[in-house]
């Protein structure tokens, strides 16, 4: 049976018994518009309830318009600036700021701004049906908004 890199845990009993999560136990993902460093998912911890990804989006990219029909998500800004849109309503979020997505609400969060913006993305049930995202960028009106990417 494999071990840990503490030699004390089983790997397939790590999961379940795991209650802090490291840098090394992090799952780093890219994806077209971050690195999505995964903290809290199940392949992760035994987690029931909450998702949570630490993102990072450099200038000039974006998430461009999508919406989550099975899951809430609150958008926690750690560095940078975000221009954070929620249904048509724009707000610029720094350090600090939070913006709250209620399922199956239309959302973008786009950097035109100079540095990289770090935010964690925490969104709930963990287990929802399919599909996680819906991308409506290409649809009317969100293919018109007017965003700073």
């Amino acid at each position: 049976m494999n071990k840990n890199q503490h030699g004390d845990i089983p790997l397939n009993q790590e999961v379940s018994k795991r209650r802090f999560v490291s840098v090394s136990e992090k799952v780093d993902v890219p994806s077209p518009w971050t690195l999505d460093e995964w903290l809290c998912r199940e392949d992760i911890v035994n987690n029931k309830h909450l998702l949570m990804v630490r993102a990072k989006m450099e200038p000039g990219k974006c998430h461009p318009f999508h919406h989550h029909p099975t899951r809430e998500e609150l958008i926690y800004v750690l560095s940078g600036k975000a221009e954070q849109w929620v249904g048509k309503e724009k707000r610029i979020l720094n350090p600090g700021d939070t913006a709250f997505i209620p399922m199956g609400e239309v959302h973008g969060t786009y950097n035109p701004f100079d540095e990289r913006l770090v935010f964690l993305a925490i969104l709930s049930p963990a287990k929802a049906d399919d599909p996680a995202m819906v991308d409506v960028s290409t649809e009317e009106p969100w293919c018109h908004m007017e965003t700073g990417v």
